[in-house]
Parts: structure tokens; sequence; C-alpha cells
């Protein structure tokens, strides 16, 4: 069993942004992980979010596939994706579900993807409502990332990081251990995110993992325990190239017996 790392707690609702700023920032250079508590996201939401995810993974894979991704949006299926080209994997077990800025633009309309009405129909409300909540407290964690970084609070939005499309939303489905193999599979393999910031919210049940030592040709990965009601966040590469190294993203893996 592997080591549980003892990630830095970030209160989004303190009145003292200078000190949660500080410690976003300590954060980022030593981890490029953190956790993320009192971000004013609902209980009662994120919890009607799992259990409409876990309805629609549930379908027969051929309601599914109706809905199969195009443009980033939609349902990719199990061993279609695999976030490490290098591994012998035939890809990860694990499926997906995109959902991708909800304001139309003349380059993105109705590209979004919805599970009918009559089979499903909190699903569209209730991914919308998480969505937009989710994004608004991204916006809120990156204006103290620049100010972290000793820049101005809309640092980010005036240099149009924050033009659309900026966010995703990505449901994620690990069934566990679906084929038998002599290769160590991970729900998740081995990999970085490429954006500026990931908000993961978990179930509980244990999977996560991250190696502070991605250089090293032997890693050594630490469990990332769930914490009610917290995010979890961590930056990605274009987050760690835009401050020259300074901010350091780890890589991470998903174990395959879990289900999110």
């Amino acid at each position: 069993m592997a080591a549980a790392l003892k990630l830095p707690i970030i209160d989004l609702s303190s009145p003292d942004r200078l000190s949660s700023a500080t410690s976003i920032r300590q954060a980022c250079i030593e981890y490029g992980f953190f956790y993320l508590v009192n971000h004013g996201v609902k209980e009662e939401l994120l919890t009607k979010v799992l259990e409409e995810s876990n309805k629609f993974f549930s379908l027969p894979l051929e309601e599914k596939m109706k809905l199969a991704r195009k443009e980033h949006r939609g349902y990719t299926p199990l061993y279609a994706e695999i976030l490490d080209p290098s591994s012998n994997s035939k890809g990860d077990p694990k499926e997906s579900y995109y959902i991708g800025p909800l304001e139309d633009s003349s380059h993105q309309k109705n590209l979004n993807q919805w599970p009918p009405e009559d089979m499903m129909p909190s699903w569209k409300s209730t991914m919308e409502s998480y969505f937009r909540e989710v994004e608004s407290v991204g916006r809120k964690l990156l204006s103290l990332i620049a100010t972290s970084l000793n820049l101005e609070n809309d640092f980010f939005e005036k240099i149009g990081a924050l033009n659309k499309p900026s966010a995703f939303l990505r449901l994620l489905h690990y069934p566990g251990e679906v084929m038998i193999s002599e290769e160590e599979i991970c729900g998740a393999s081995a990999h970085s995110d490429y954006g500026m910031v990931t908000l993961l919210a978990t179930d509980g049940v244990p999977g996560l993992q991250v190696c502070r030592d991605k250089d090293n040709h032997q890693r050594c990965w630490e469990d990332v325990p769930h914490i009610n009601g917290a995010f979890i966040v961590n930056i990605g590469d274009m987050m760690e190239r835009w401050t020259n190294c300074l901010f350091r993203w780890l890589f991470s893996l998903i174990q395959t017996k879990i289900v999110w």
C-alpha cells in the first residue's frame, strides 16, 4: 500500500486573501496539488451530480454510444483513451463524458450532447448548474493564483486566459478490473493535465495517486486521500510553463479497483 500524501488545505472562503495566496504559492511550488475547501459548491448538488453520472454510466452501451464524443463533447467508452502512450496497455479501462462551455458562440453552437429528457430528466439541469458553480470557483481560484504570483487579481482575465472555451466538465467512471492481463493496468495511466488547473471531486473511493519524483526512472507513488467536501486541485502543464517552472505539475494516475 502506498503512503498517503499530506497535501496543503486552502480555504477559499478565508477573508485573508494574502495568506491564502501565500499558501497556494507554497503548495504549487512544493506539490502542484492541494485541497480546496469552503468553495461554495453545495454538497447536495455534488451528490446529485454523482447520482446522475452513475445513472448514465449504468445505461446499456448501445444507449451511451448514441452520444459518442464529437468535438470533445459526449461519451467515450472503455479503452478508447490512453493517457500514457508509452504504456503497453490497449487503453485505459475507464468511461468518460465531456461537457464543454455552456454559452453559445459562433463556432461552438450546440456542441454539447445531452441524454434524452424522457430517459434522464434531471441530467442536463444538474450538469449545467454544477458546471456554472465550479466555473465560478475556478475563476476565484485563478484570482488567488494571480495574487500568489505577485500579479493583479484579474491578470488572467486581462490577458484572455479565461476567454471561452475556458473550462470543461468531465465525468469519469472506473469500473475496476474488467480484463485479465499480466500487465499492470491503471484506470487512468500516468499523466499530467495539460491545462491551467484541474478541480477534481471524488466520492470517497480511493485510487488517486501522484508522483513527486516524475523525472526519476523508478517512480514513487503516493495516495491522495479523500476529504469530504473538498476539491483536489492540481496545476497543469500550461500553468507550469507560464510560471517558468516555478509552479510544478506532478504525474498522477488512478488505480484500477475504484468506481467514480
